[in-house]
């Protein structure tokens, strides 16, 4: 198993908020040291949910400094990709079966100012991030089923992550390992330890009493 690598950047999901104050939940989580801003965006067809498409991210964009990490759940992935990085994405990232070329996904997405992530499934092979470690600037394990939030984290993810952080070591290359999916303070620090750098957290920081002390507990800060 690799050495850990050291910081935890801590990415709050949007999607445990609360939906009708938005913009308050938002300040909140920043006021607590989130990192990033995750959003996930869902179809109801690449996965059996629908959620929020570019004019939140546009009306929220004003109102915070964090990164806004945009995770496309959704098929055809090519045609909305402008959209999100006009509505003011910082990263977006794509499914590996959300388009006949990965590659050139990848390619668009960095043409358009945002950094590139491939996310893989709990069934996706490894392989398909892999090949393109020579353009992604994000890998993105899902640790659930990909669709709803509050799943319990699987297990076995854990030595795809491992597997994942030797081969963006062997790259060279500075790819951010990114993990979403169950992360609470415990499976946060056995995906650490396995290699992820990045940590998607819903209900773990949006349903806790205190936002500041949920986000110092997964990075593991007592």
């Amino acid at each position: 198993m690799s050495a850990p690598v050291s910081r935890r950047t801590i990415a709050a999901s949007l999607l445990a908020a609360d939906f009708s104050r938005l913009r308050e939940e938002v300040a909140a989580v920043e006021a607590a040291g989130a990192d990033w801003l995750h959003l996930d965006v869902m179809d109801g067809h690449f996965v059996p949910n629908i959620s929020y498409g570019p004019l939140v991210l546009k009306a929220l964009r004003p109102h915070t400094a964090l990164p806004f990490d945009v995770h496309l759940m959704i098929a055809p992935v090519d045609p909305f990709v402008q959209a999100f990085a006009e509505a003011g994405a910082n990263h977006i990232i794509v499914h590996a079966e959300a388009g006949p070329h990965l590659h050139r996904t990848l390619q668009l997405v960095r043409a358009l100012g945002c950094k590139a992530g491939v996310a893989l499934n709990p069934a996706t092979p490894v392989e398909h991030a892999t090949t393109v470690l020579d353009i992604a600037d994000i890998v993105l394990v899902m640790t659930v089923n990909p669709g709803f939030g509050g799943q319990s984290f699987l297990t076995g993810q854990l030595a795809r992550i491992a597997a994942l952080r030797h081969a963006i070591d062997a790259s060279g290359r500075a790819v951010t390992l990114e993990v979403d999916g169950g992360i609470g303070a415990e499976t946060a620090r056995a995906c650490h330890e396995a290699g992820a750098d990045s940590f998607v957290a819903g209900t773990s920081v949006f349903g806790a009493a205190d936002y500041a002390a949920a986000i110092a507990g997964l990075r593991g800060v007592s």
